[in-house]
């Protein structure tokens, strides 16, 4: 169970629990640091001013006559230590806290409403390696280009303040401070503004299930933000229910609202939410998604979890005893696609065959698992679904983790197909799901994206290599010594600006671009796609390589048909789905052989003695 509620009251002019703030009076400082007997904030490396204790290991104190980027840290027992709740480490981890001011930007977003939950087309993303520069600034001027492709929601990978010169950000340790290598806390937020200038949504990725292994100085506040009771792929896992953990709790919820509150954002995306334990009677998600709704303030934010044990309950209203997020990441859509698009079935990809049965229940049902035997997991894996509804479900052909969980860091798209691309691209945007795309896929981009880091410290850098061989030797093809021998050096500048997008590439490889945009535009355009709801479509297998989706709406009913196998031609059709209705007939609205896409061309689908489905290919009919 929790200790005691952290706090009692905030102090007049305070905004949040913890961390530097700018009043009215001057600059009021509150930290947690029950491990020290006093605690003061040394302001510039050389006015040291003493704090006050308060009950359950706080300190505070209002400080005169500082100003907006001056330069602090918090003097313990033990030495000085940059502020946990930081708003920015101009000088990494490692440096001194910044008082930032958040009331000065200026803001033009008062109309924005936020995102719904349904209808969303997201688009996954790293700051560093979207442009050549790296940066919120130079990310800026990319808006409008996504904005065209008709991106919804911009799904940022983590941005908490990490040491190095490069990282994907999930061994983030100052969990409220944006790292400067992307640019300044304001150049965050211009890049938000400007989004929502062209209508799109903005959401970040949090890790909330463990700190990185650099730059922490958190223990040396209070050894209660960890806990060795229970483990997690990282090492110990964060103390959410056991001694000192509603400060730890207050933590990490104030951190979720303030995203929402200072930089306007419209939502979350939890890092693998499966390694946040916690037995409290209120679980801390819970608890993190009110404080989202209520830091929103009327704006409407959409909260996405990854979940590897596919629990459902994640997304159910907390009325159903659920936790009320919005969505869930559906790694079994990824997988069936991968198997279906190279065949392959190594890993965690076991248990999948990319059949058409797969991609039925899919779309029906989101999970394929949910409370049966999965081989990988060596028993139960998932629980029951069937009560959600598509948009629940964000489904993918690619992300981050399952590009650079290669070999060499290929996107699915440079190593199968072009047709069989192009089909399951089709059933990825006008699918019953939400869709994501992972930058640069929507031109397919062939620049890969590796795992990189840049570690100062000798022996981490070399656990982190093992770690990183040792994790892709799942895959036997990768596990083999010849393999191992060519992984790319994580550490290695190269191995960075290789990941970086090739702008060229987008006039090369404009037939991608325009299956893609076309697609979106499709799905927005055409209610059937962006509002399914369970009833109002179904799904049915043609053939172990071929199934249809059907949505129906009054006299305007549309079938998408995803062949992935050889030409299927039938003069006598057994399957209810196809049947057009009574005077009607199918026509042809959209085919992804179209050669403006890099097709061959559609042959007639329907006539009096046939009913003919192109090899691996996507038709799109309505009536």
């Amino acid at each position: 169970m929790n200790s005691t509620p952290a706090t009692n009251s905030l102090s007049p002019g305070r905004r949040y629990p913890i961390g530097a703030e700018i009043t009215a009076s001057g600059v009021h400082f509150r930290v947690w640091a029950p491990r020290s007997k006093s605690v003061s904030v040394v302001i510039d490396g050389k006015r040291e001013e003493p704090l006050q204790p308060e009950v359950n290991g706080y300190y505070s104190g209002l400080v005169e006559n500082v100003r907006p980027g001056s330069h602090y840290r918090f003097k313990l027992g033990t030495g000085e230590f940059p502020d946990p709740a930081s708003r920015f480490q101009p000088e990494g981890p490692h440096g001194p806290s910044q008082i930032v001011d958040p009331a000065g930007f200026q803001w033009t977003d008062s109309a924005w409403k936020g995102i719904p939950r349904q209808g969303q087309v997201v688009y996954e993303f790293h700051v560093g390696t979207l442009t050549p520069e790296g940066t919120w600034r130079s990310a800026i001027n990319e808006l409008q280009r996504l904005a065209d492709l008709g991106i919804t929601t911009l799904e940022v990978m983590p941005v908490a303040d990490f040491p190095g010169r490069r990282g994907w950000g999930y061994d983030g340790v100052d969990m409220f401070a944006p790292t400067q290598l992307y640019g300044t806390p304001d150049d965050f937020r211009a890049f938000v503004d400007r989004a929502h200038a062209l209508g799109m949504g903005v959401i970040l990725d949090v890790v909330y299930n463990h700190f990185g292994p650099d730059g922490n100085y958190l223990l040396q506040f209070s050894e209660n933000y960890l806990t060795k009771k229970r483990k997690n792929d990282w090492g110990d896992s964060i103390n959410f229910d056991g001694p000192d953990s509603a400060s730890v709790r207050e933590f990490f919820i104030t951190n979720a609202a303030y995203w929402i509150d200072e930089f306007h954002l419209d939502g979350l995306r939890l890092d693998a939410t499966q390694q946040i334990h916690d037995a409290s009677e209120s679980h801390v998600l819970l608890e993190m998604q009110q404080a989202v709704r209520k830091a929103a303030g009327g704006r409407q934010t959409w909260i996405v979890a990854e979940n590897d044990m596919q629990q459902a309950w994640l997304v159910r209203d907390p009325e159903k005893d659920g936790f009320g997020l919005d969505a869930t990441w559906n790694d079994d859509s990824h997988h069936v696609a991968k198997v279906a698009l190279t065949g392959r079935t190594e890993a965690y990809m076991a248990g999948f065959t990319g059949a058409a049965r797969e991609f039925v229940a899919l779309s029906k049902w989101g999970y394929l698992y949910q409370g049966t035997r999965h081989e990988i997991v060596n028993g139960v894996r998932g629980e029951c679904a069937i009560d959600l509804q598509p948009w629940n479900f964000v489904n993918f052909l690619q992300n981050h983790d399952q590009v650079a969980n290669s070999l060499r860091g290929d996107r699915v798209h440079a190593i199968s197909n072009d047709g069989r691309v192009r089909a399951l691209t089709a059933w990825l945007l006008l699918g019953t799901a939400t869709p994501m795309l992972f930058m640069g896929q929507e031109y397919g981009a062939t620049t890969p994206f590796l795992f990189f880091a840049d570690h100062a410290e000798p022996n981490l850098s070399k656990a982190v290599a093992e770690g990183r061989a040792k994790f892709l030797a799942m895959f036997p093809s990768v596990a083999s010594p010849e393999a191992q021998a060519v992984i790319p050096n994580a550490e290695a500048d190269e191995t960075f600006v290789r990941s970086k997008l090739d702008f060229a590439e987008r006039d090369r490889n404009h037939e991608a671009l325009t299956l893609h945009r076309d697609l979106i535009a499709l799905r927005k355009s055409e209610p059937h796609f962006a509002n399914a709801l369970r009833g109002n479509f179904d799904a049915a297998v043609l053939t172990n390589d071929a199934f249809a989706i059907r949505w129906f709406r009054e006299k305007d009913d549309r079938l998408l048909i995803v062949n992935l196998g050889h030409d299927i031609h039938w003069e006598s059709v057994p399957e209810p789905l196809l049947a057009p209705g009574l005077g009607a007939t199918w026509k042809l609205e959209w085919s992804s052989e179209h050669p403006k896409y890099g097709g061959i061309g559609t042959p007639p689908i329907q006539t009096d003695t046939h009913f003919h489905i192109p090899s691996q290919s996507a038709i799109l009919l309505r009536v």
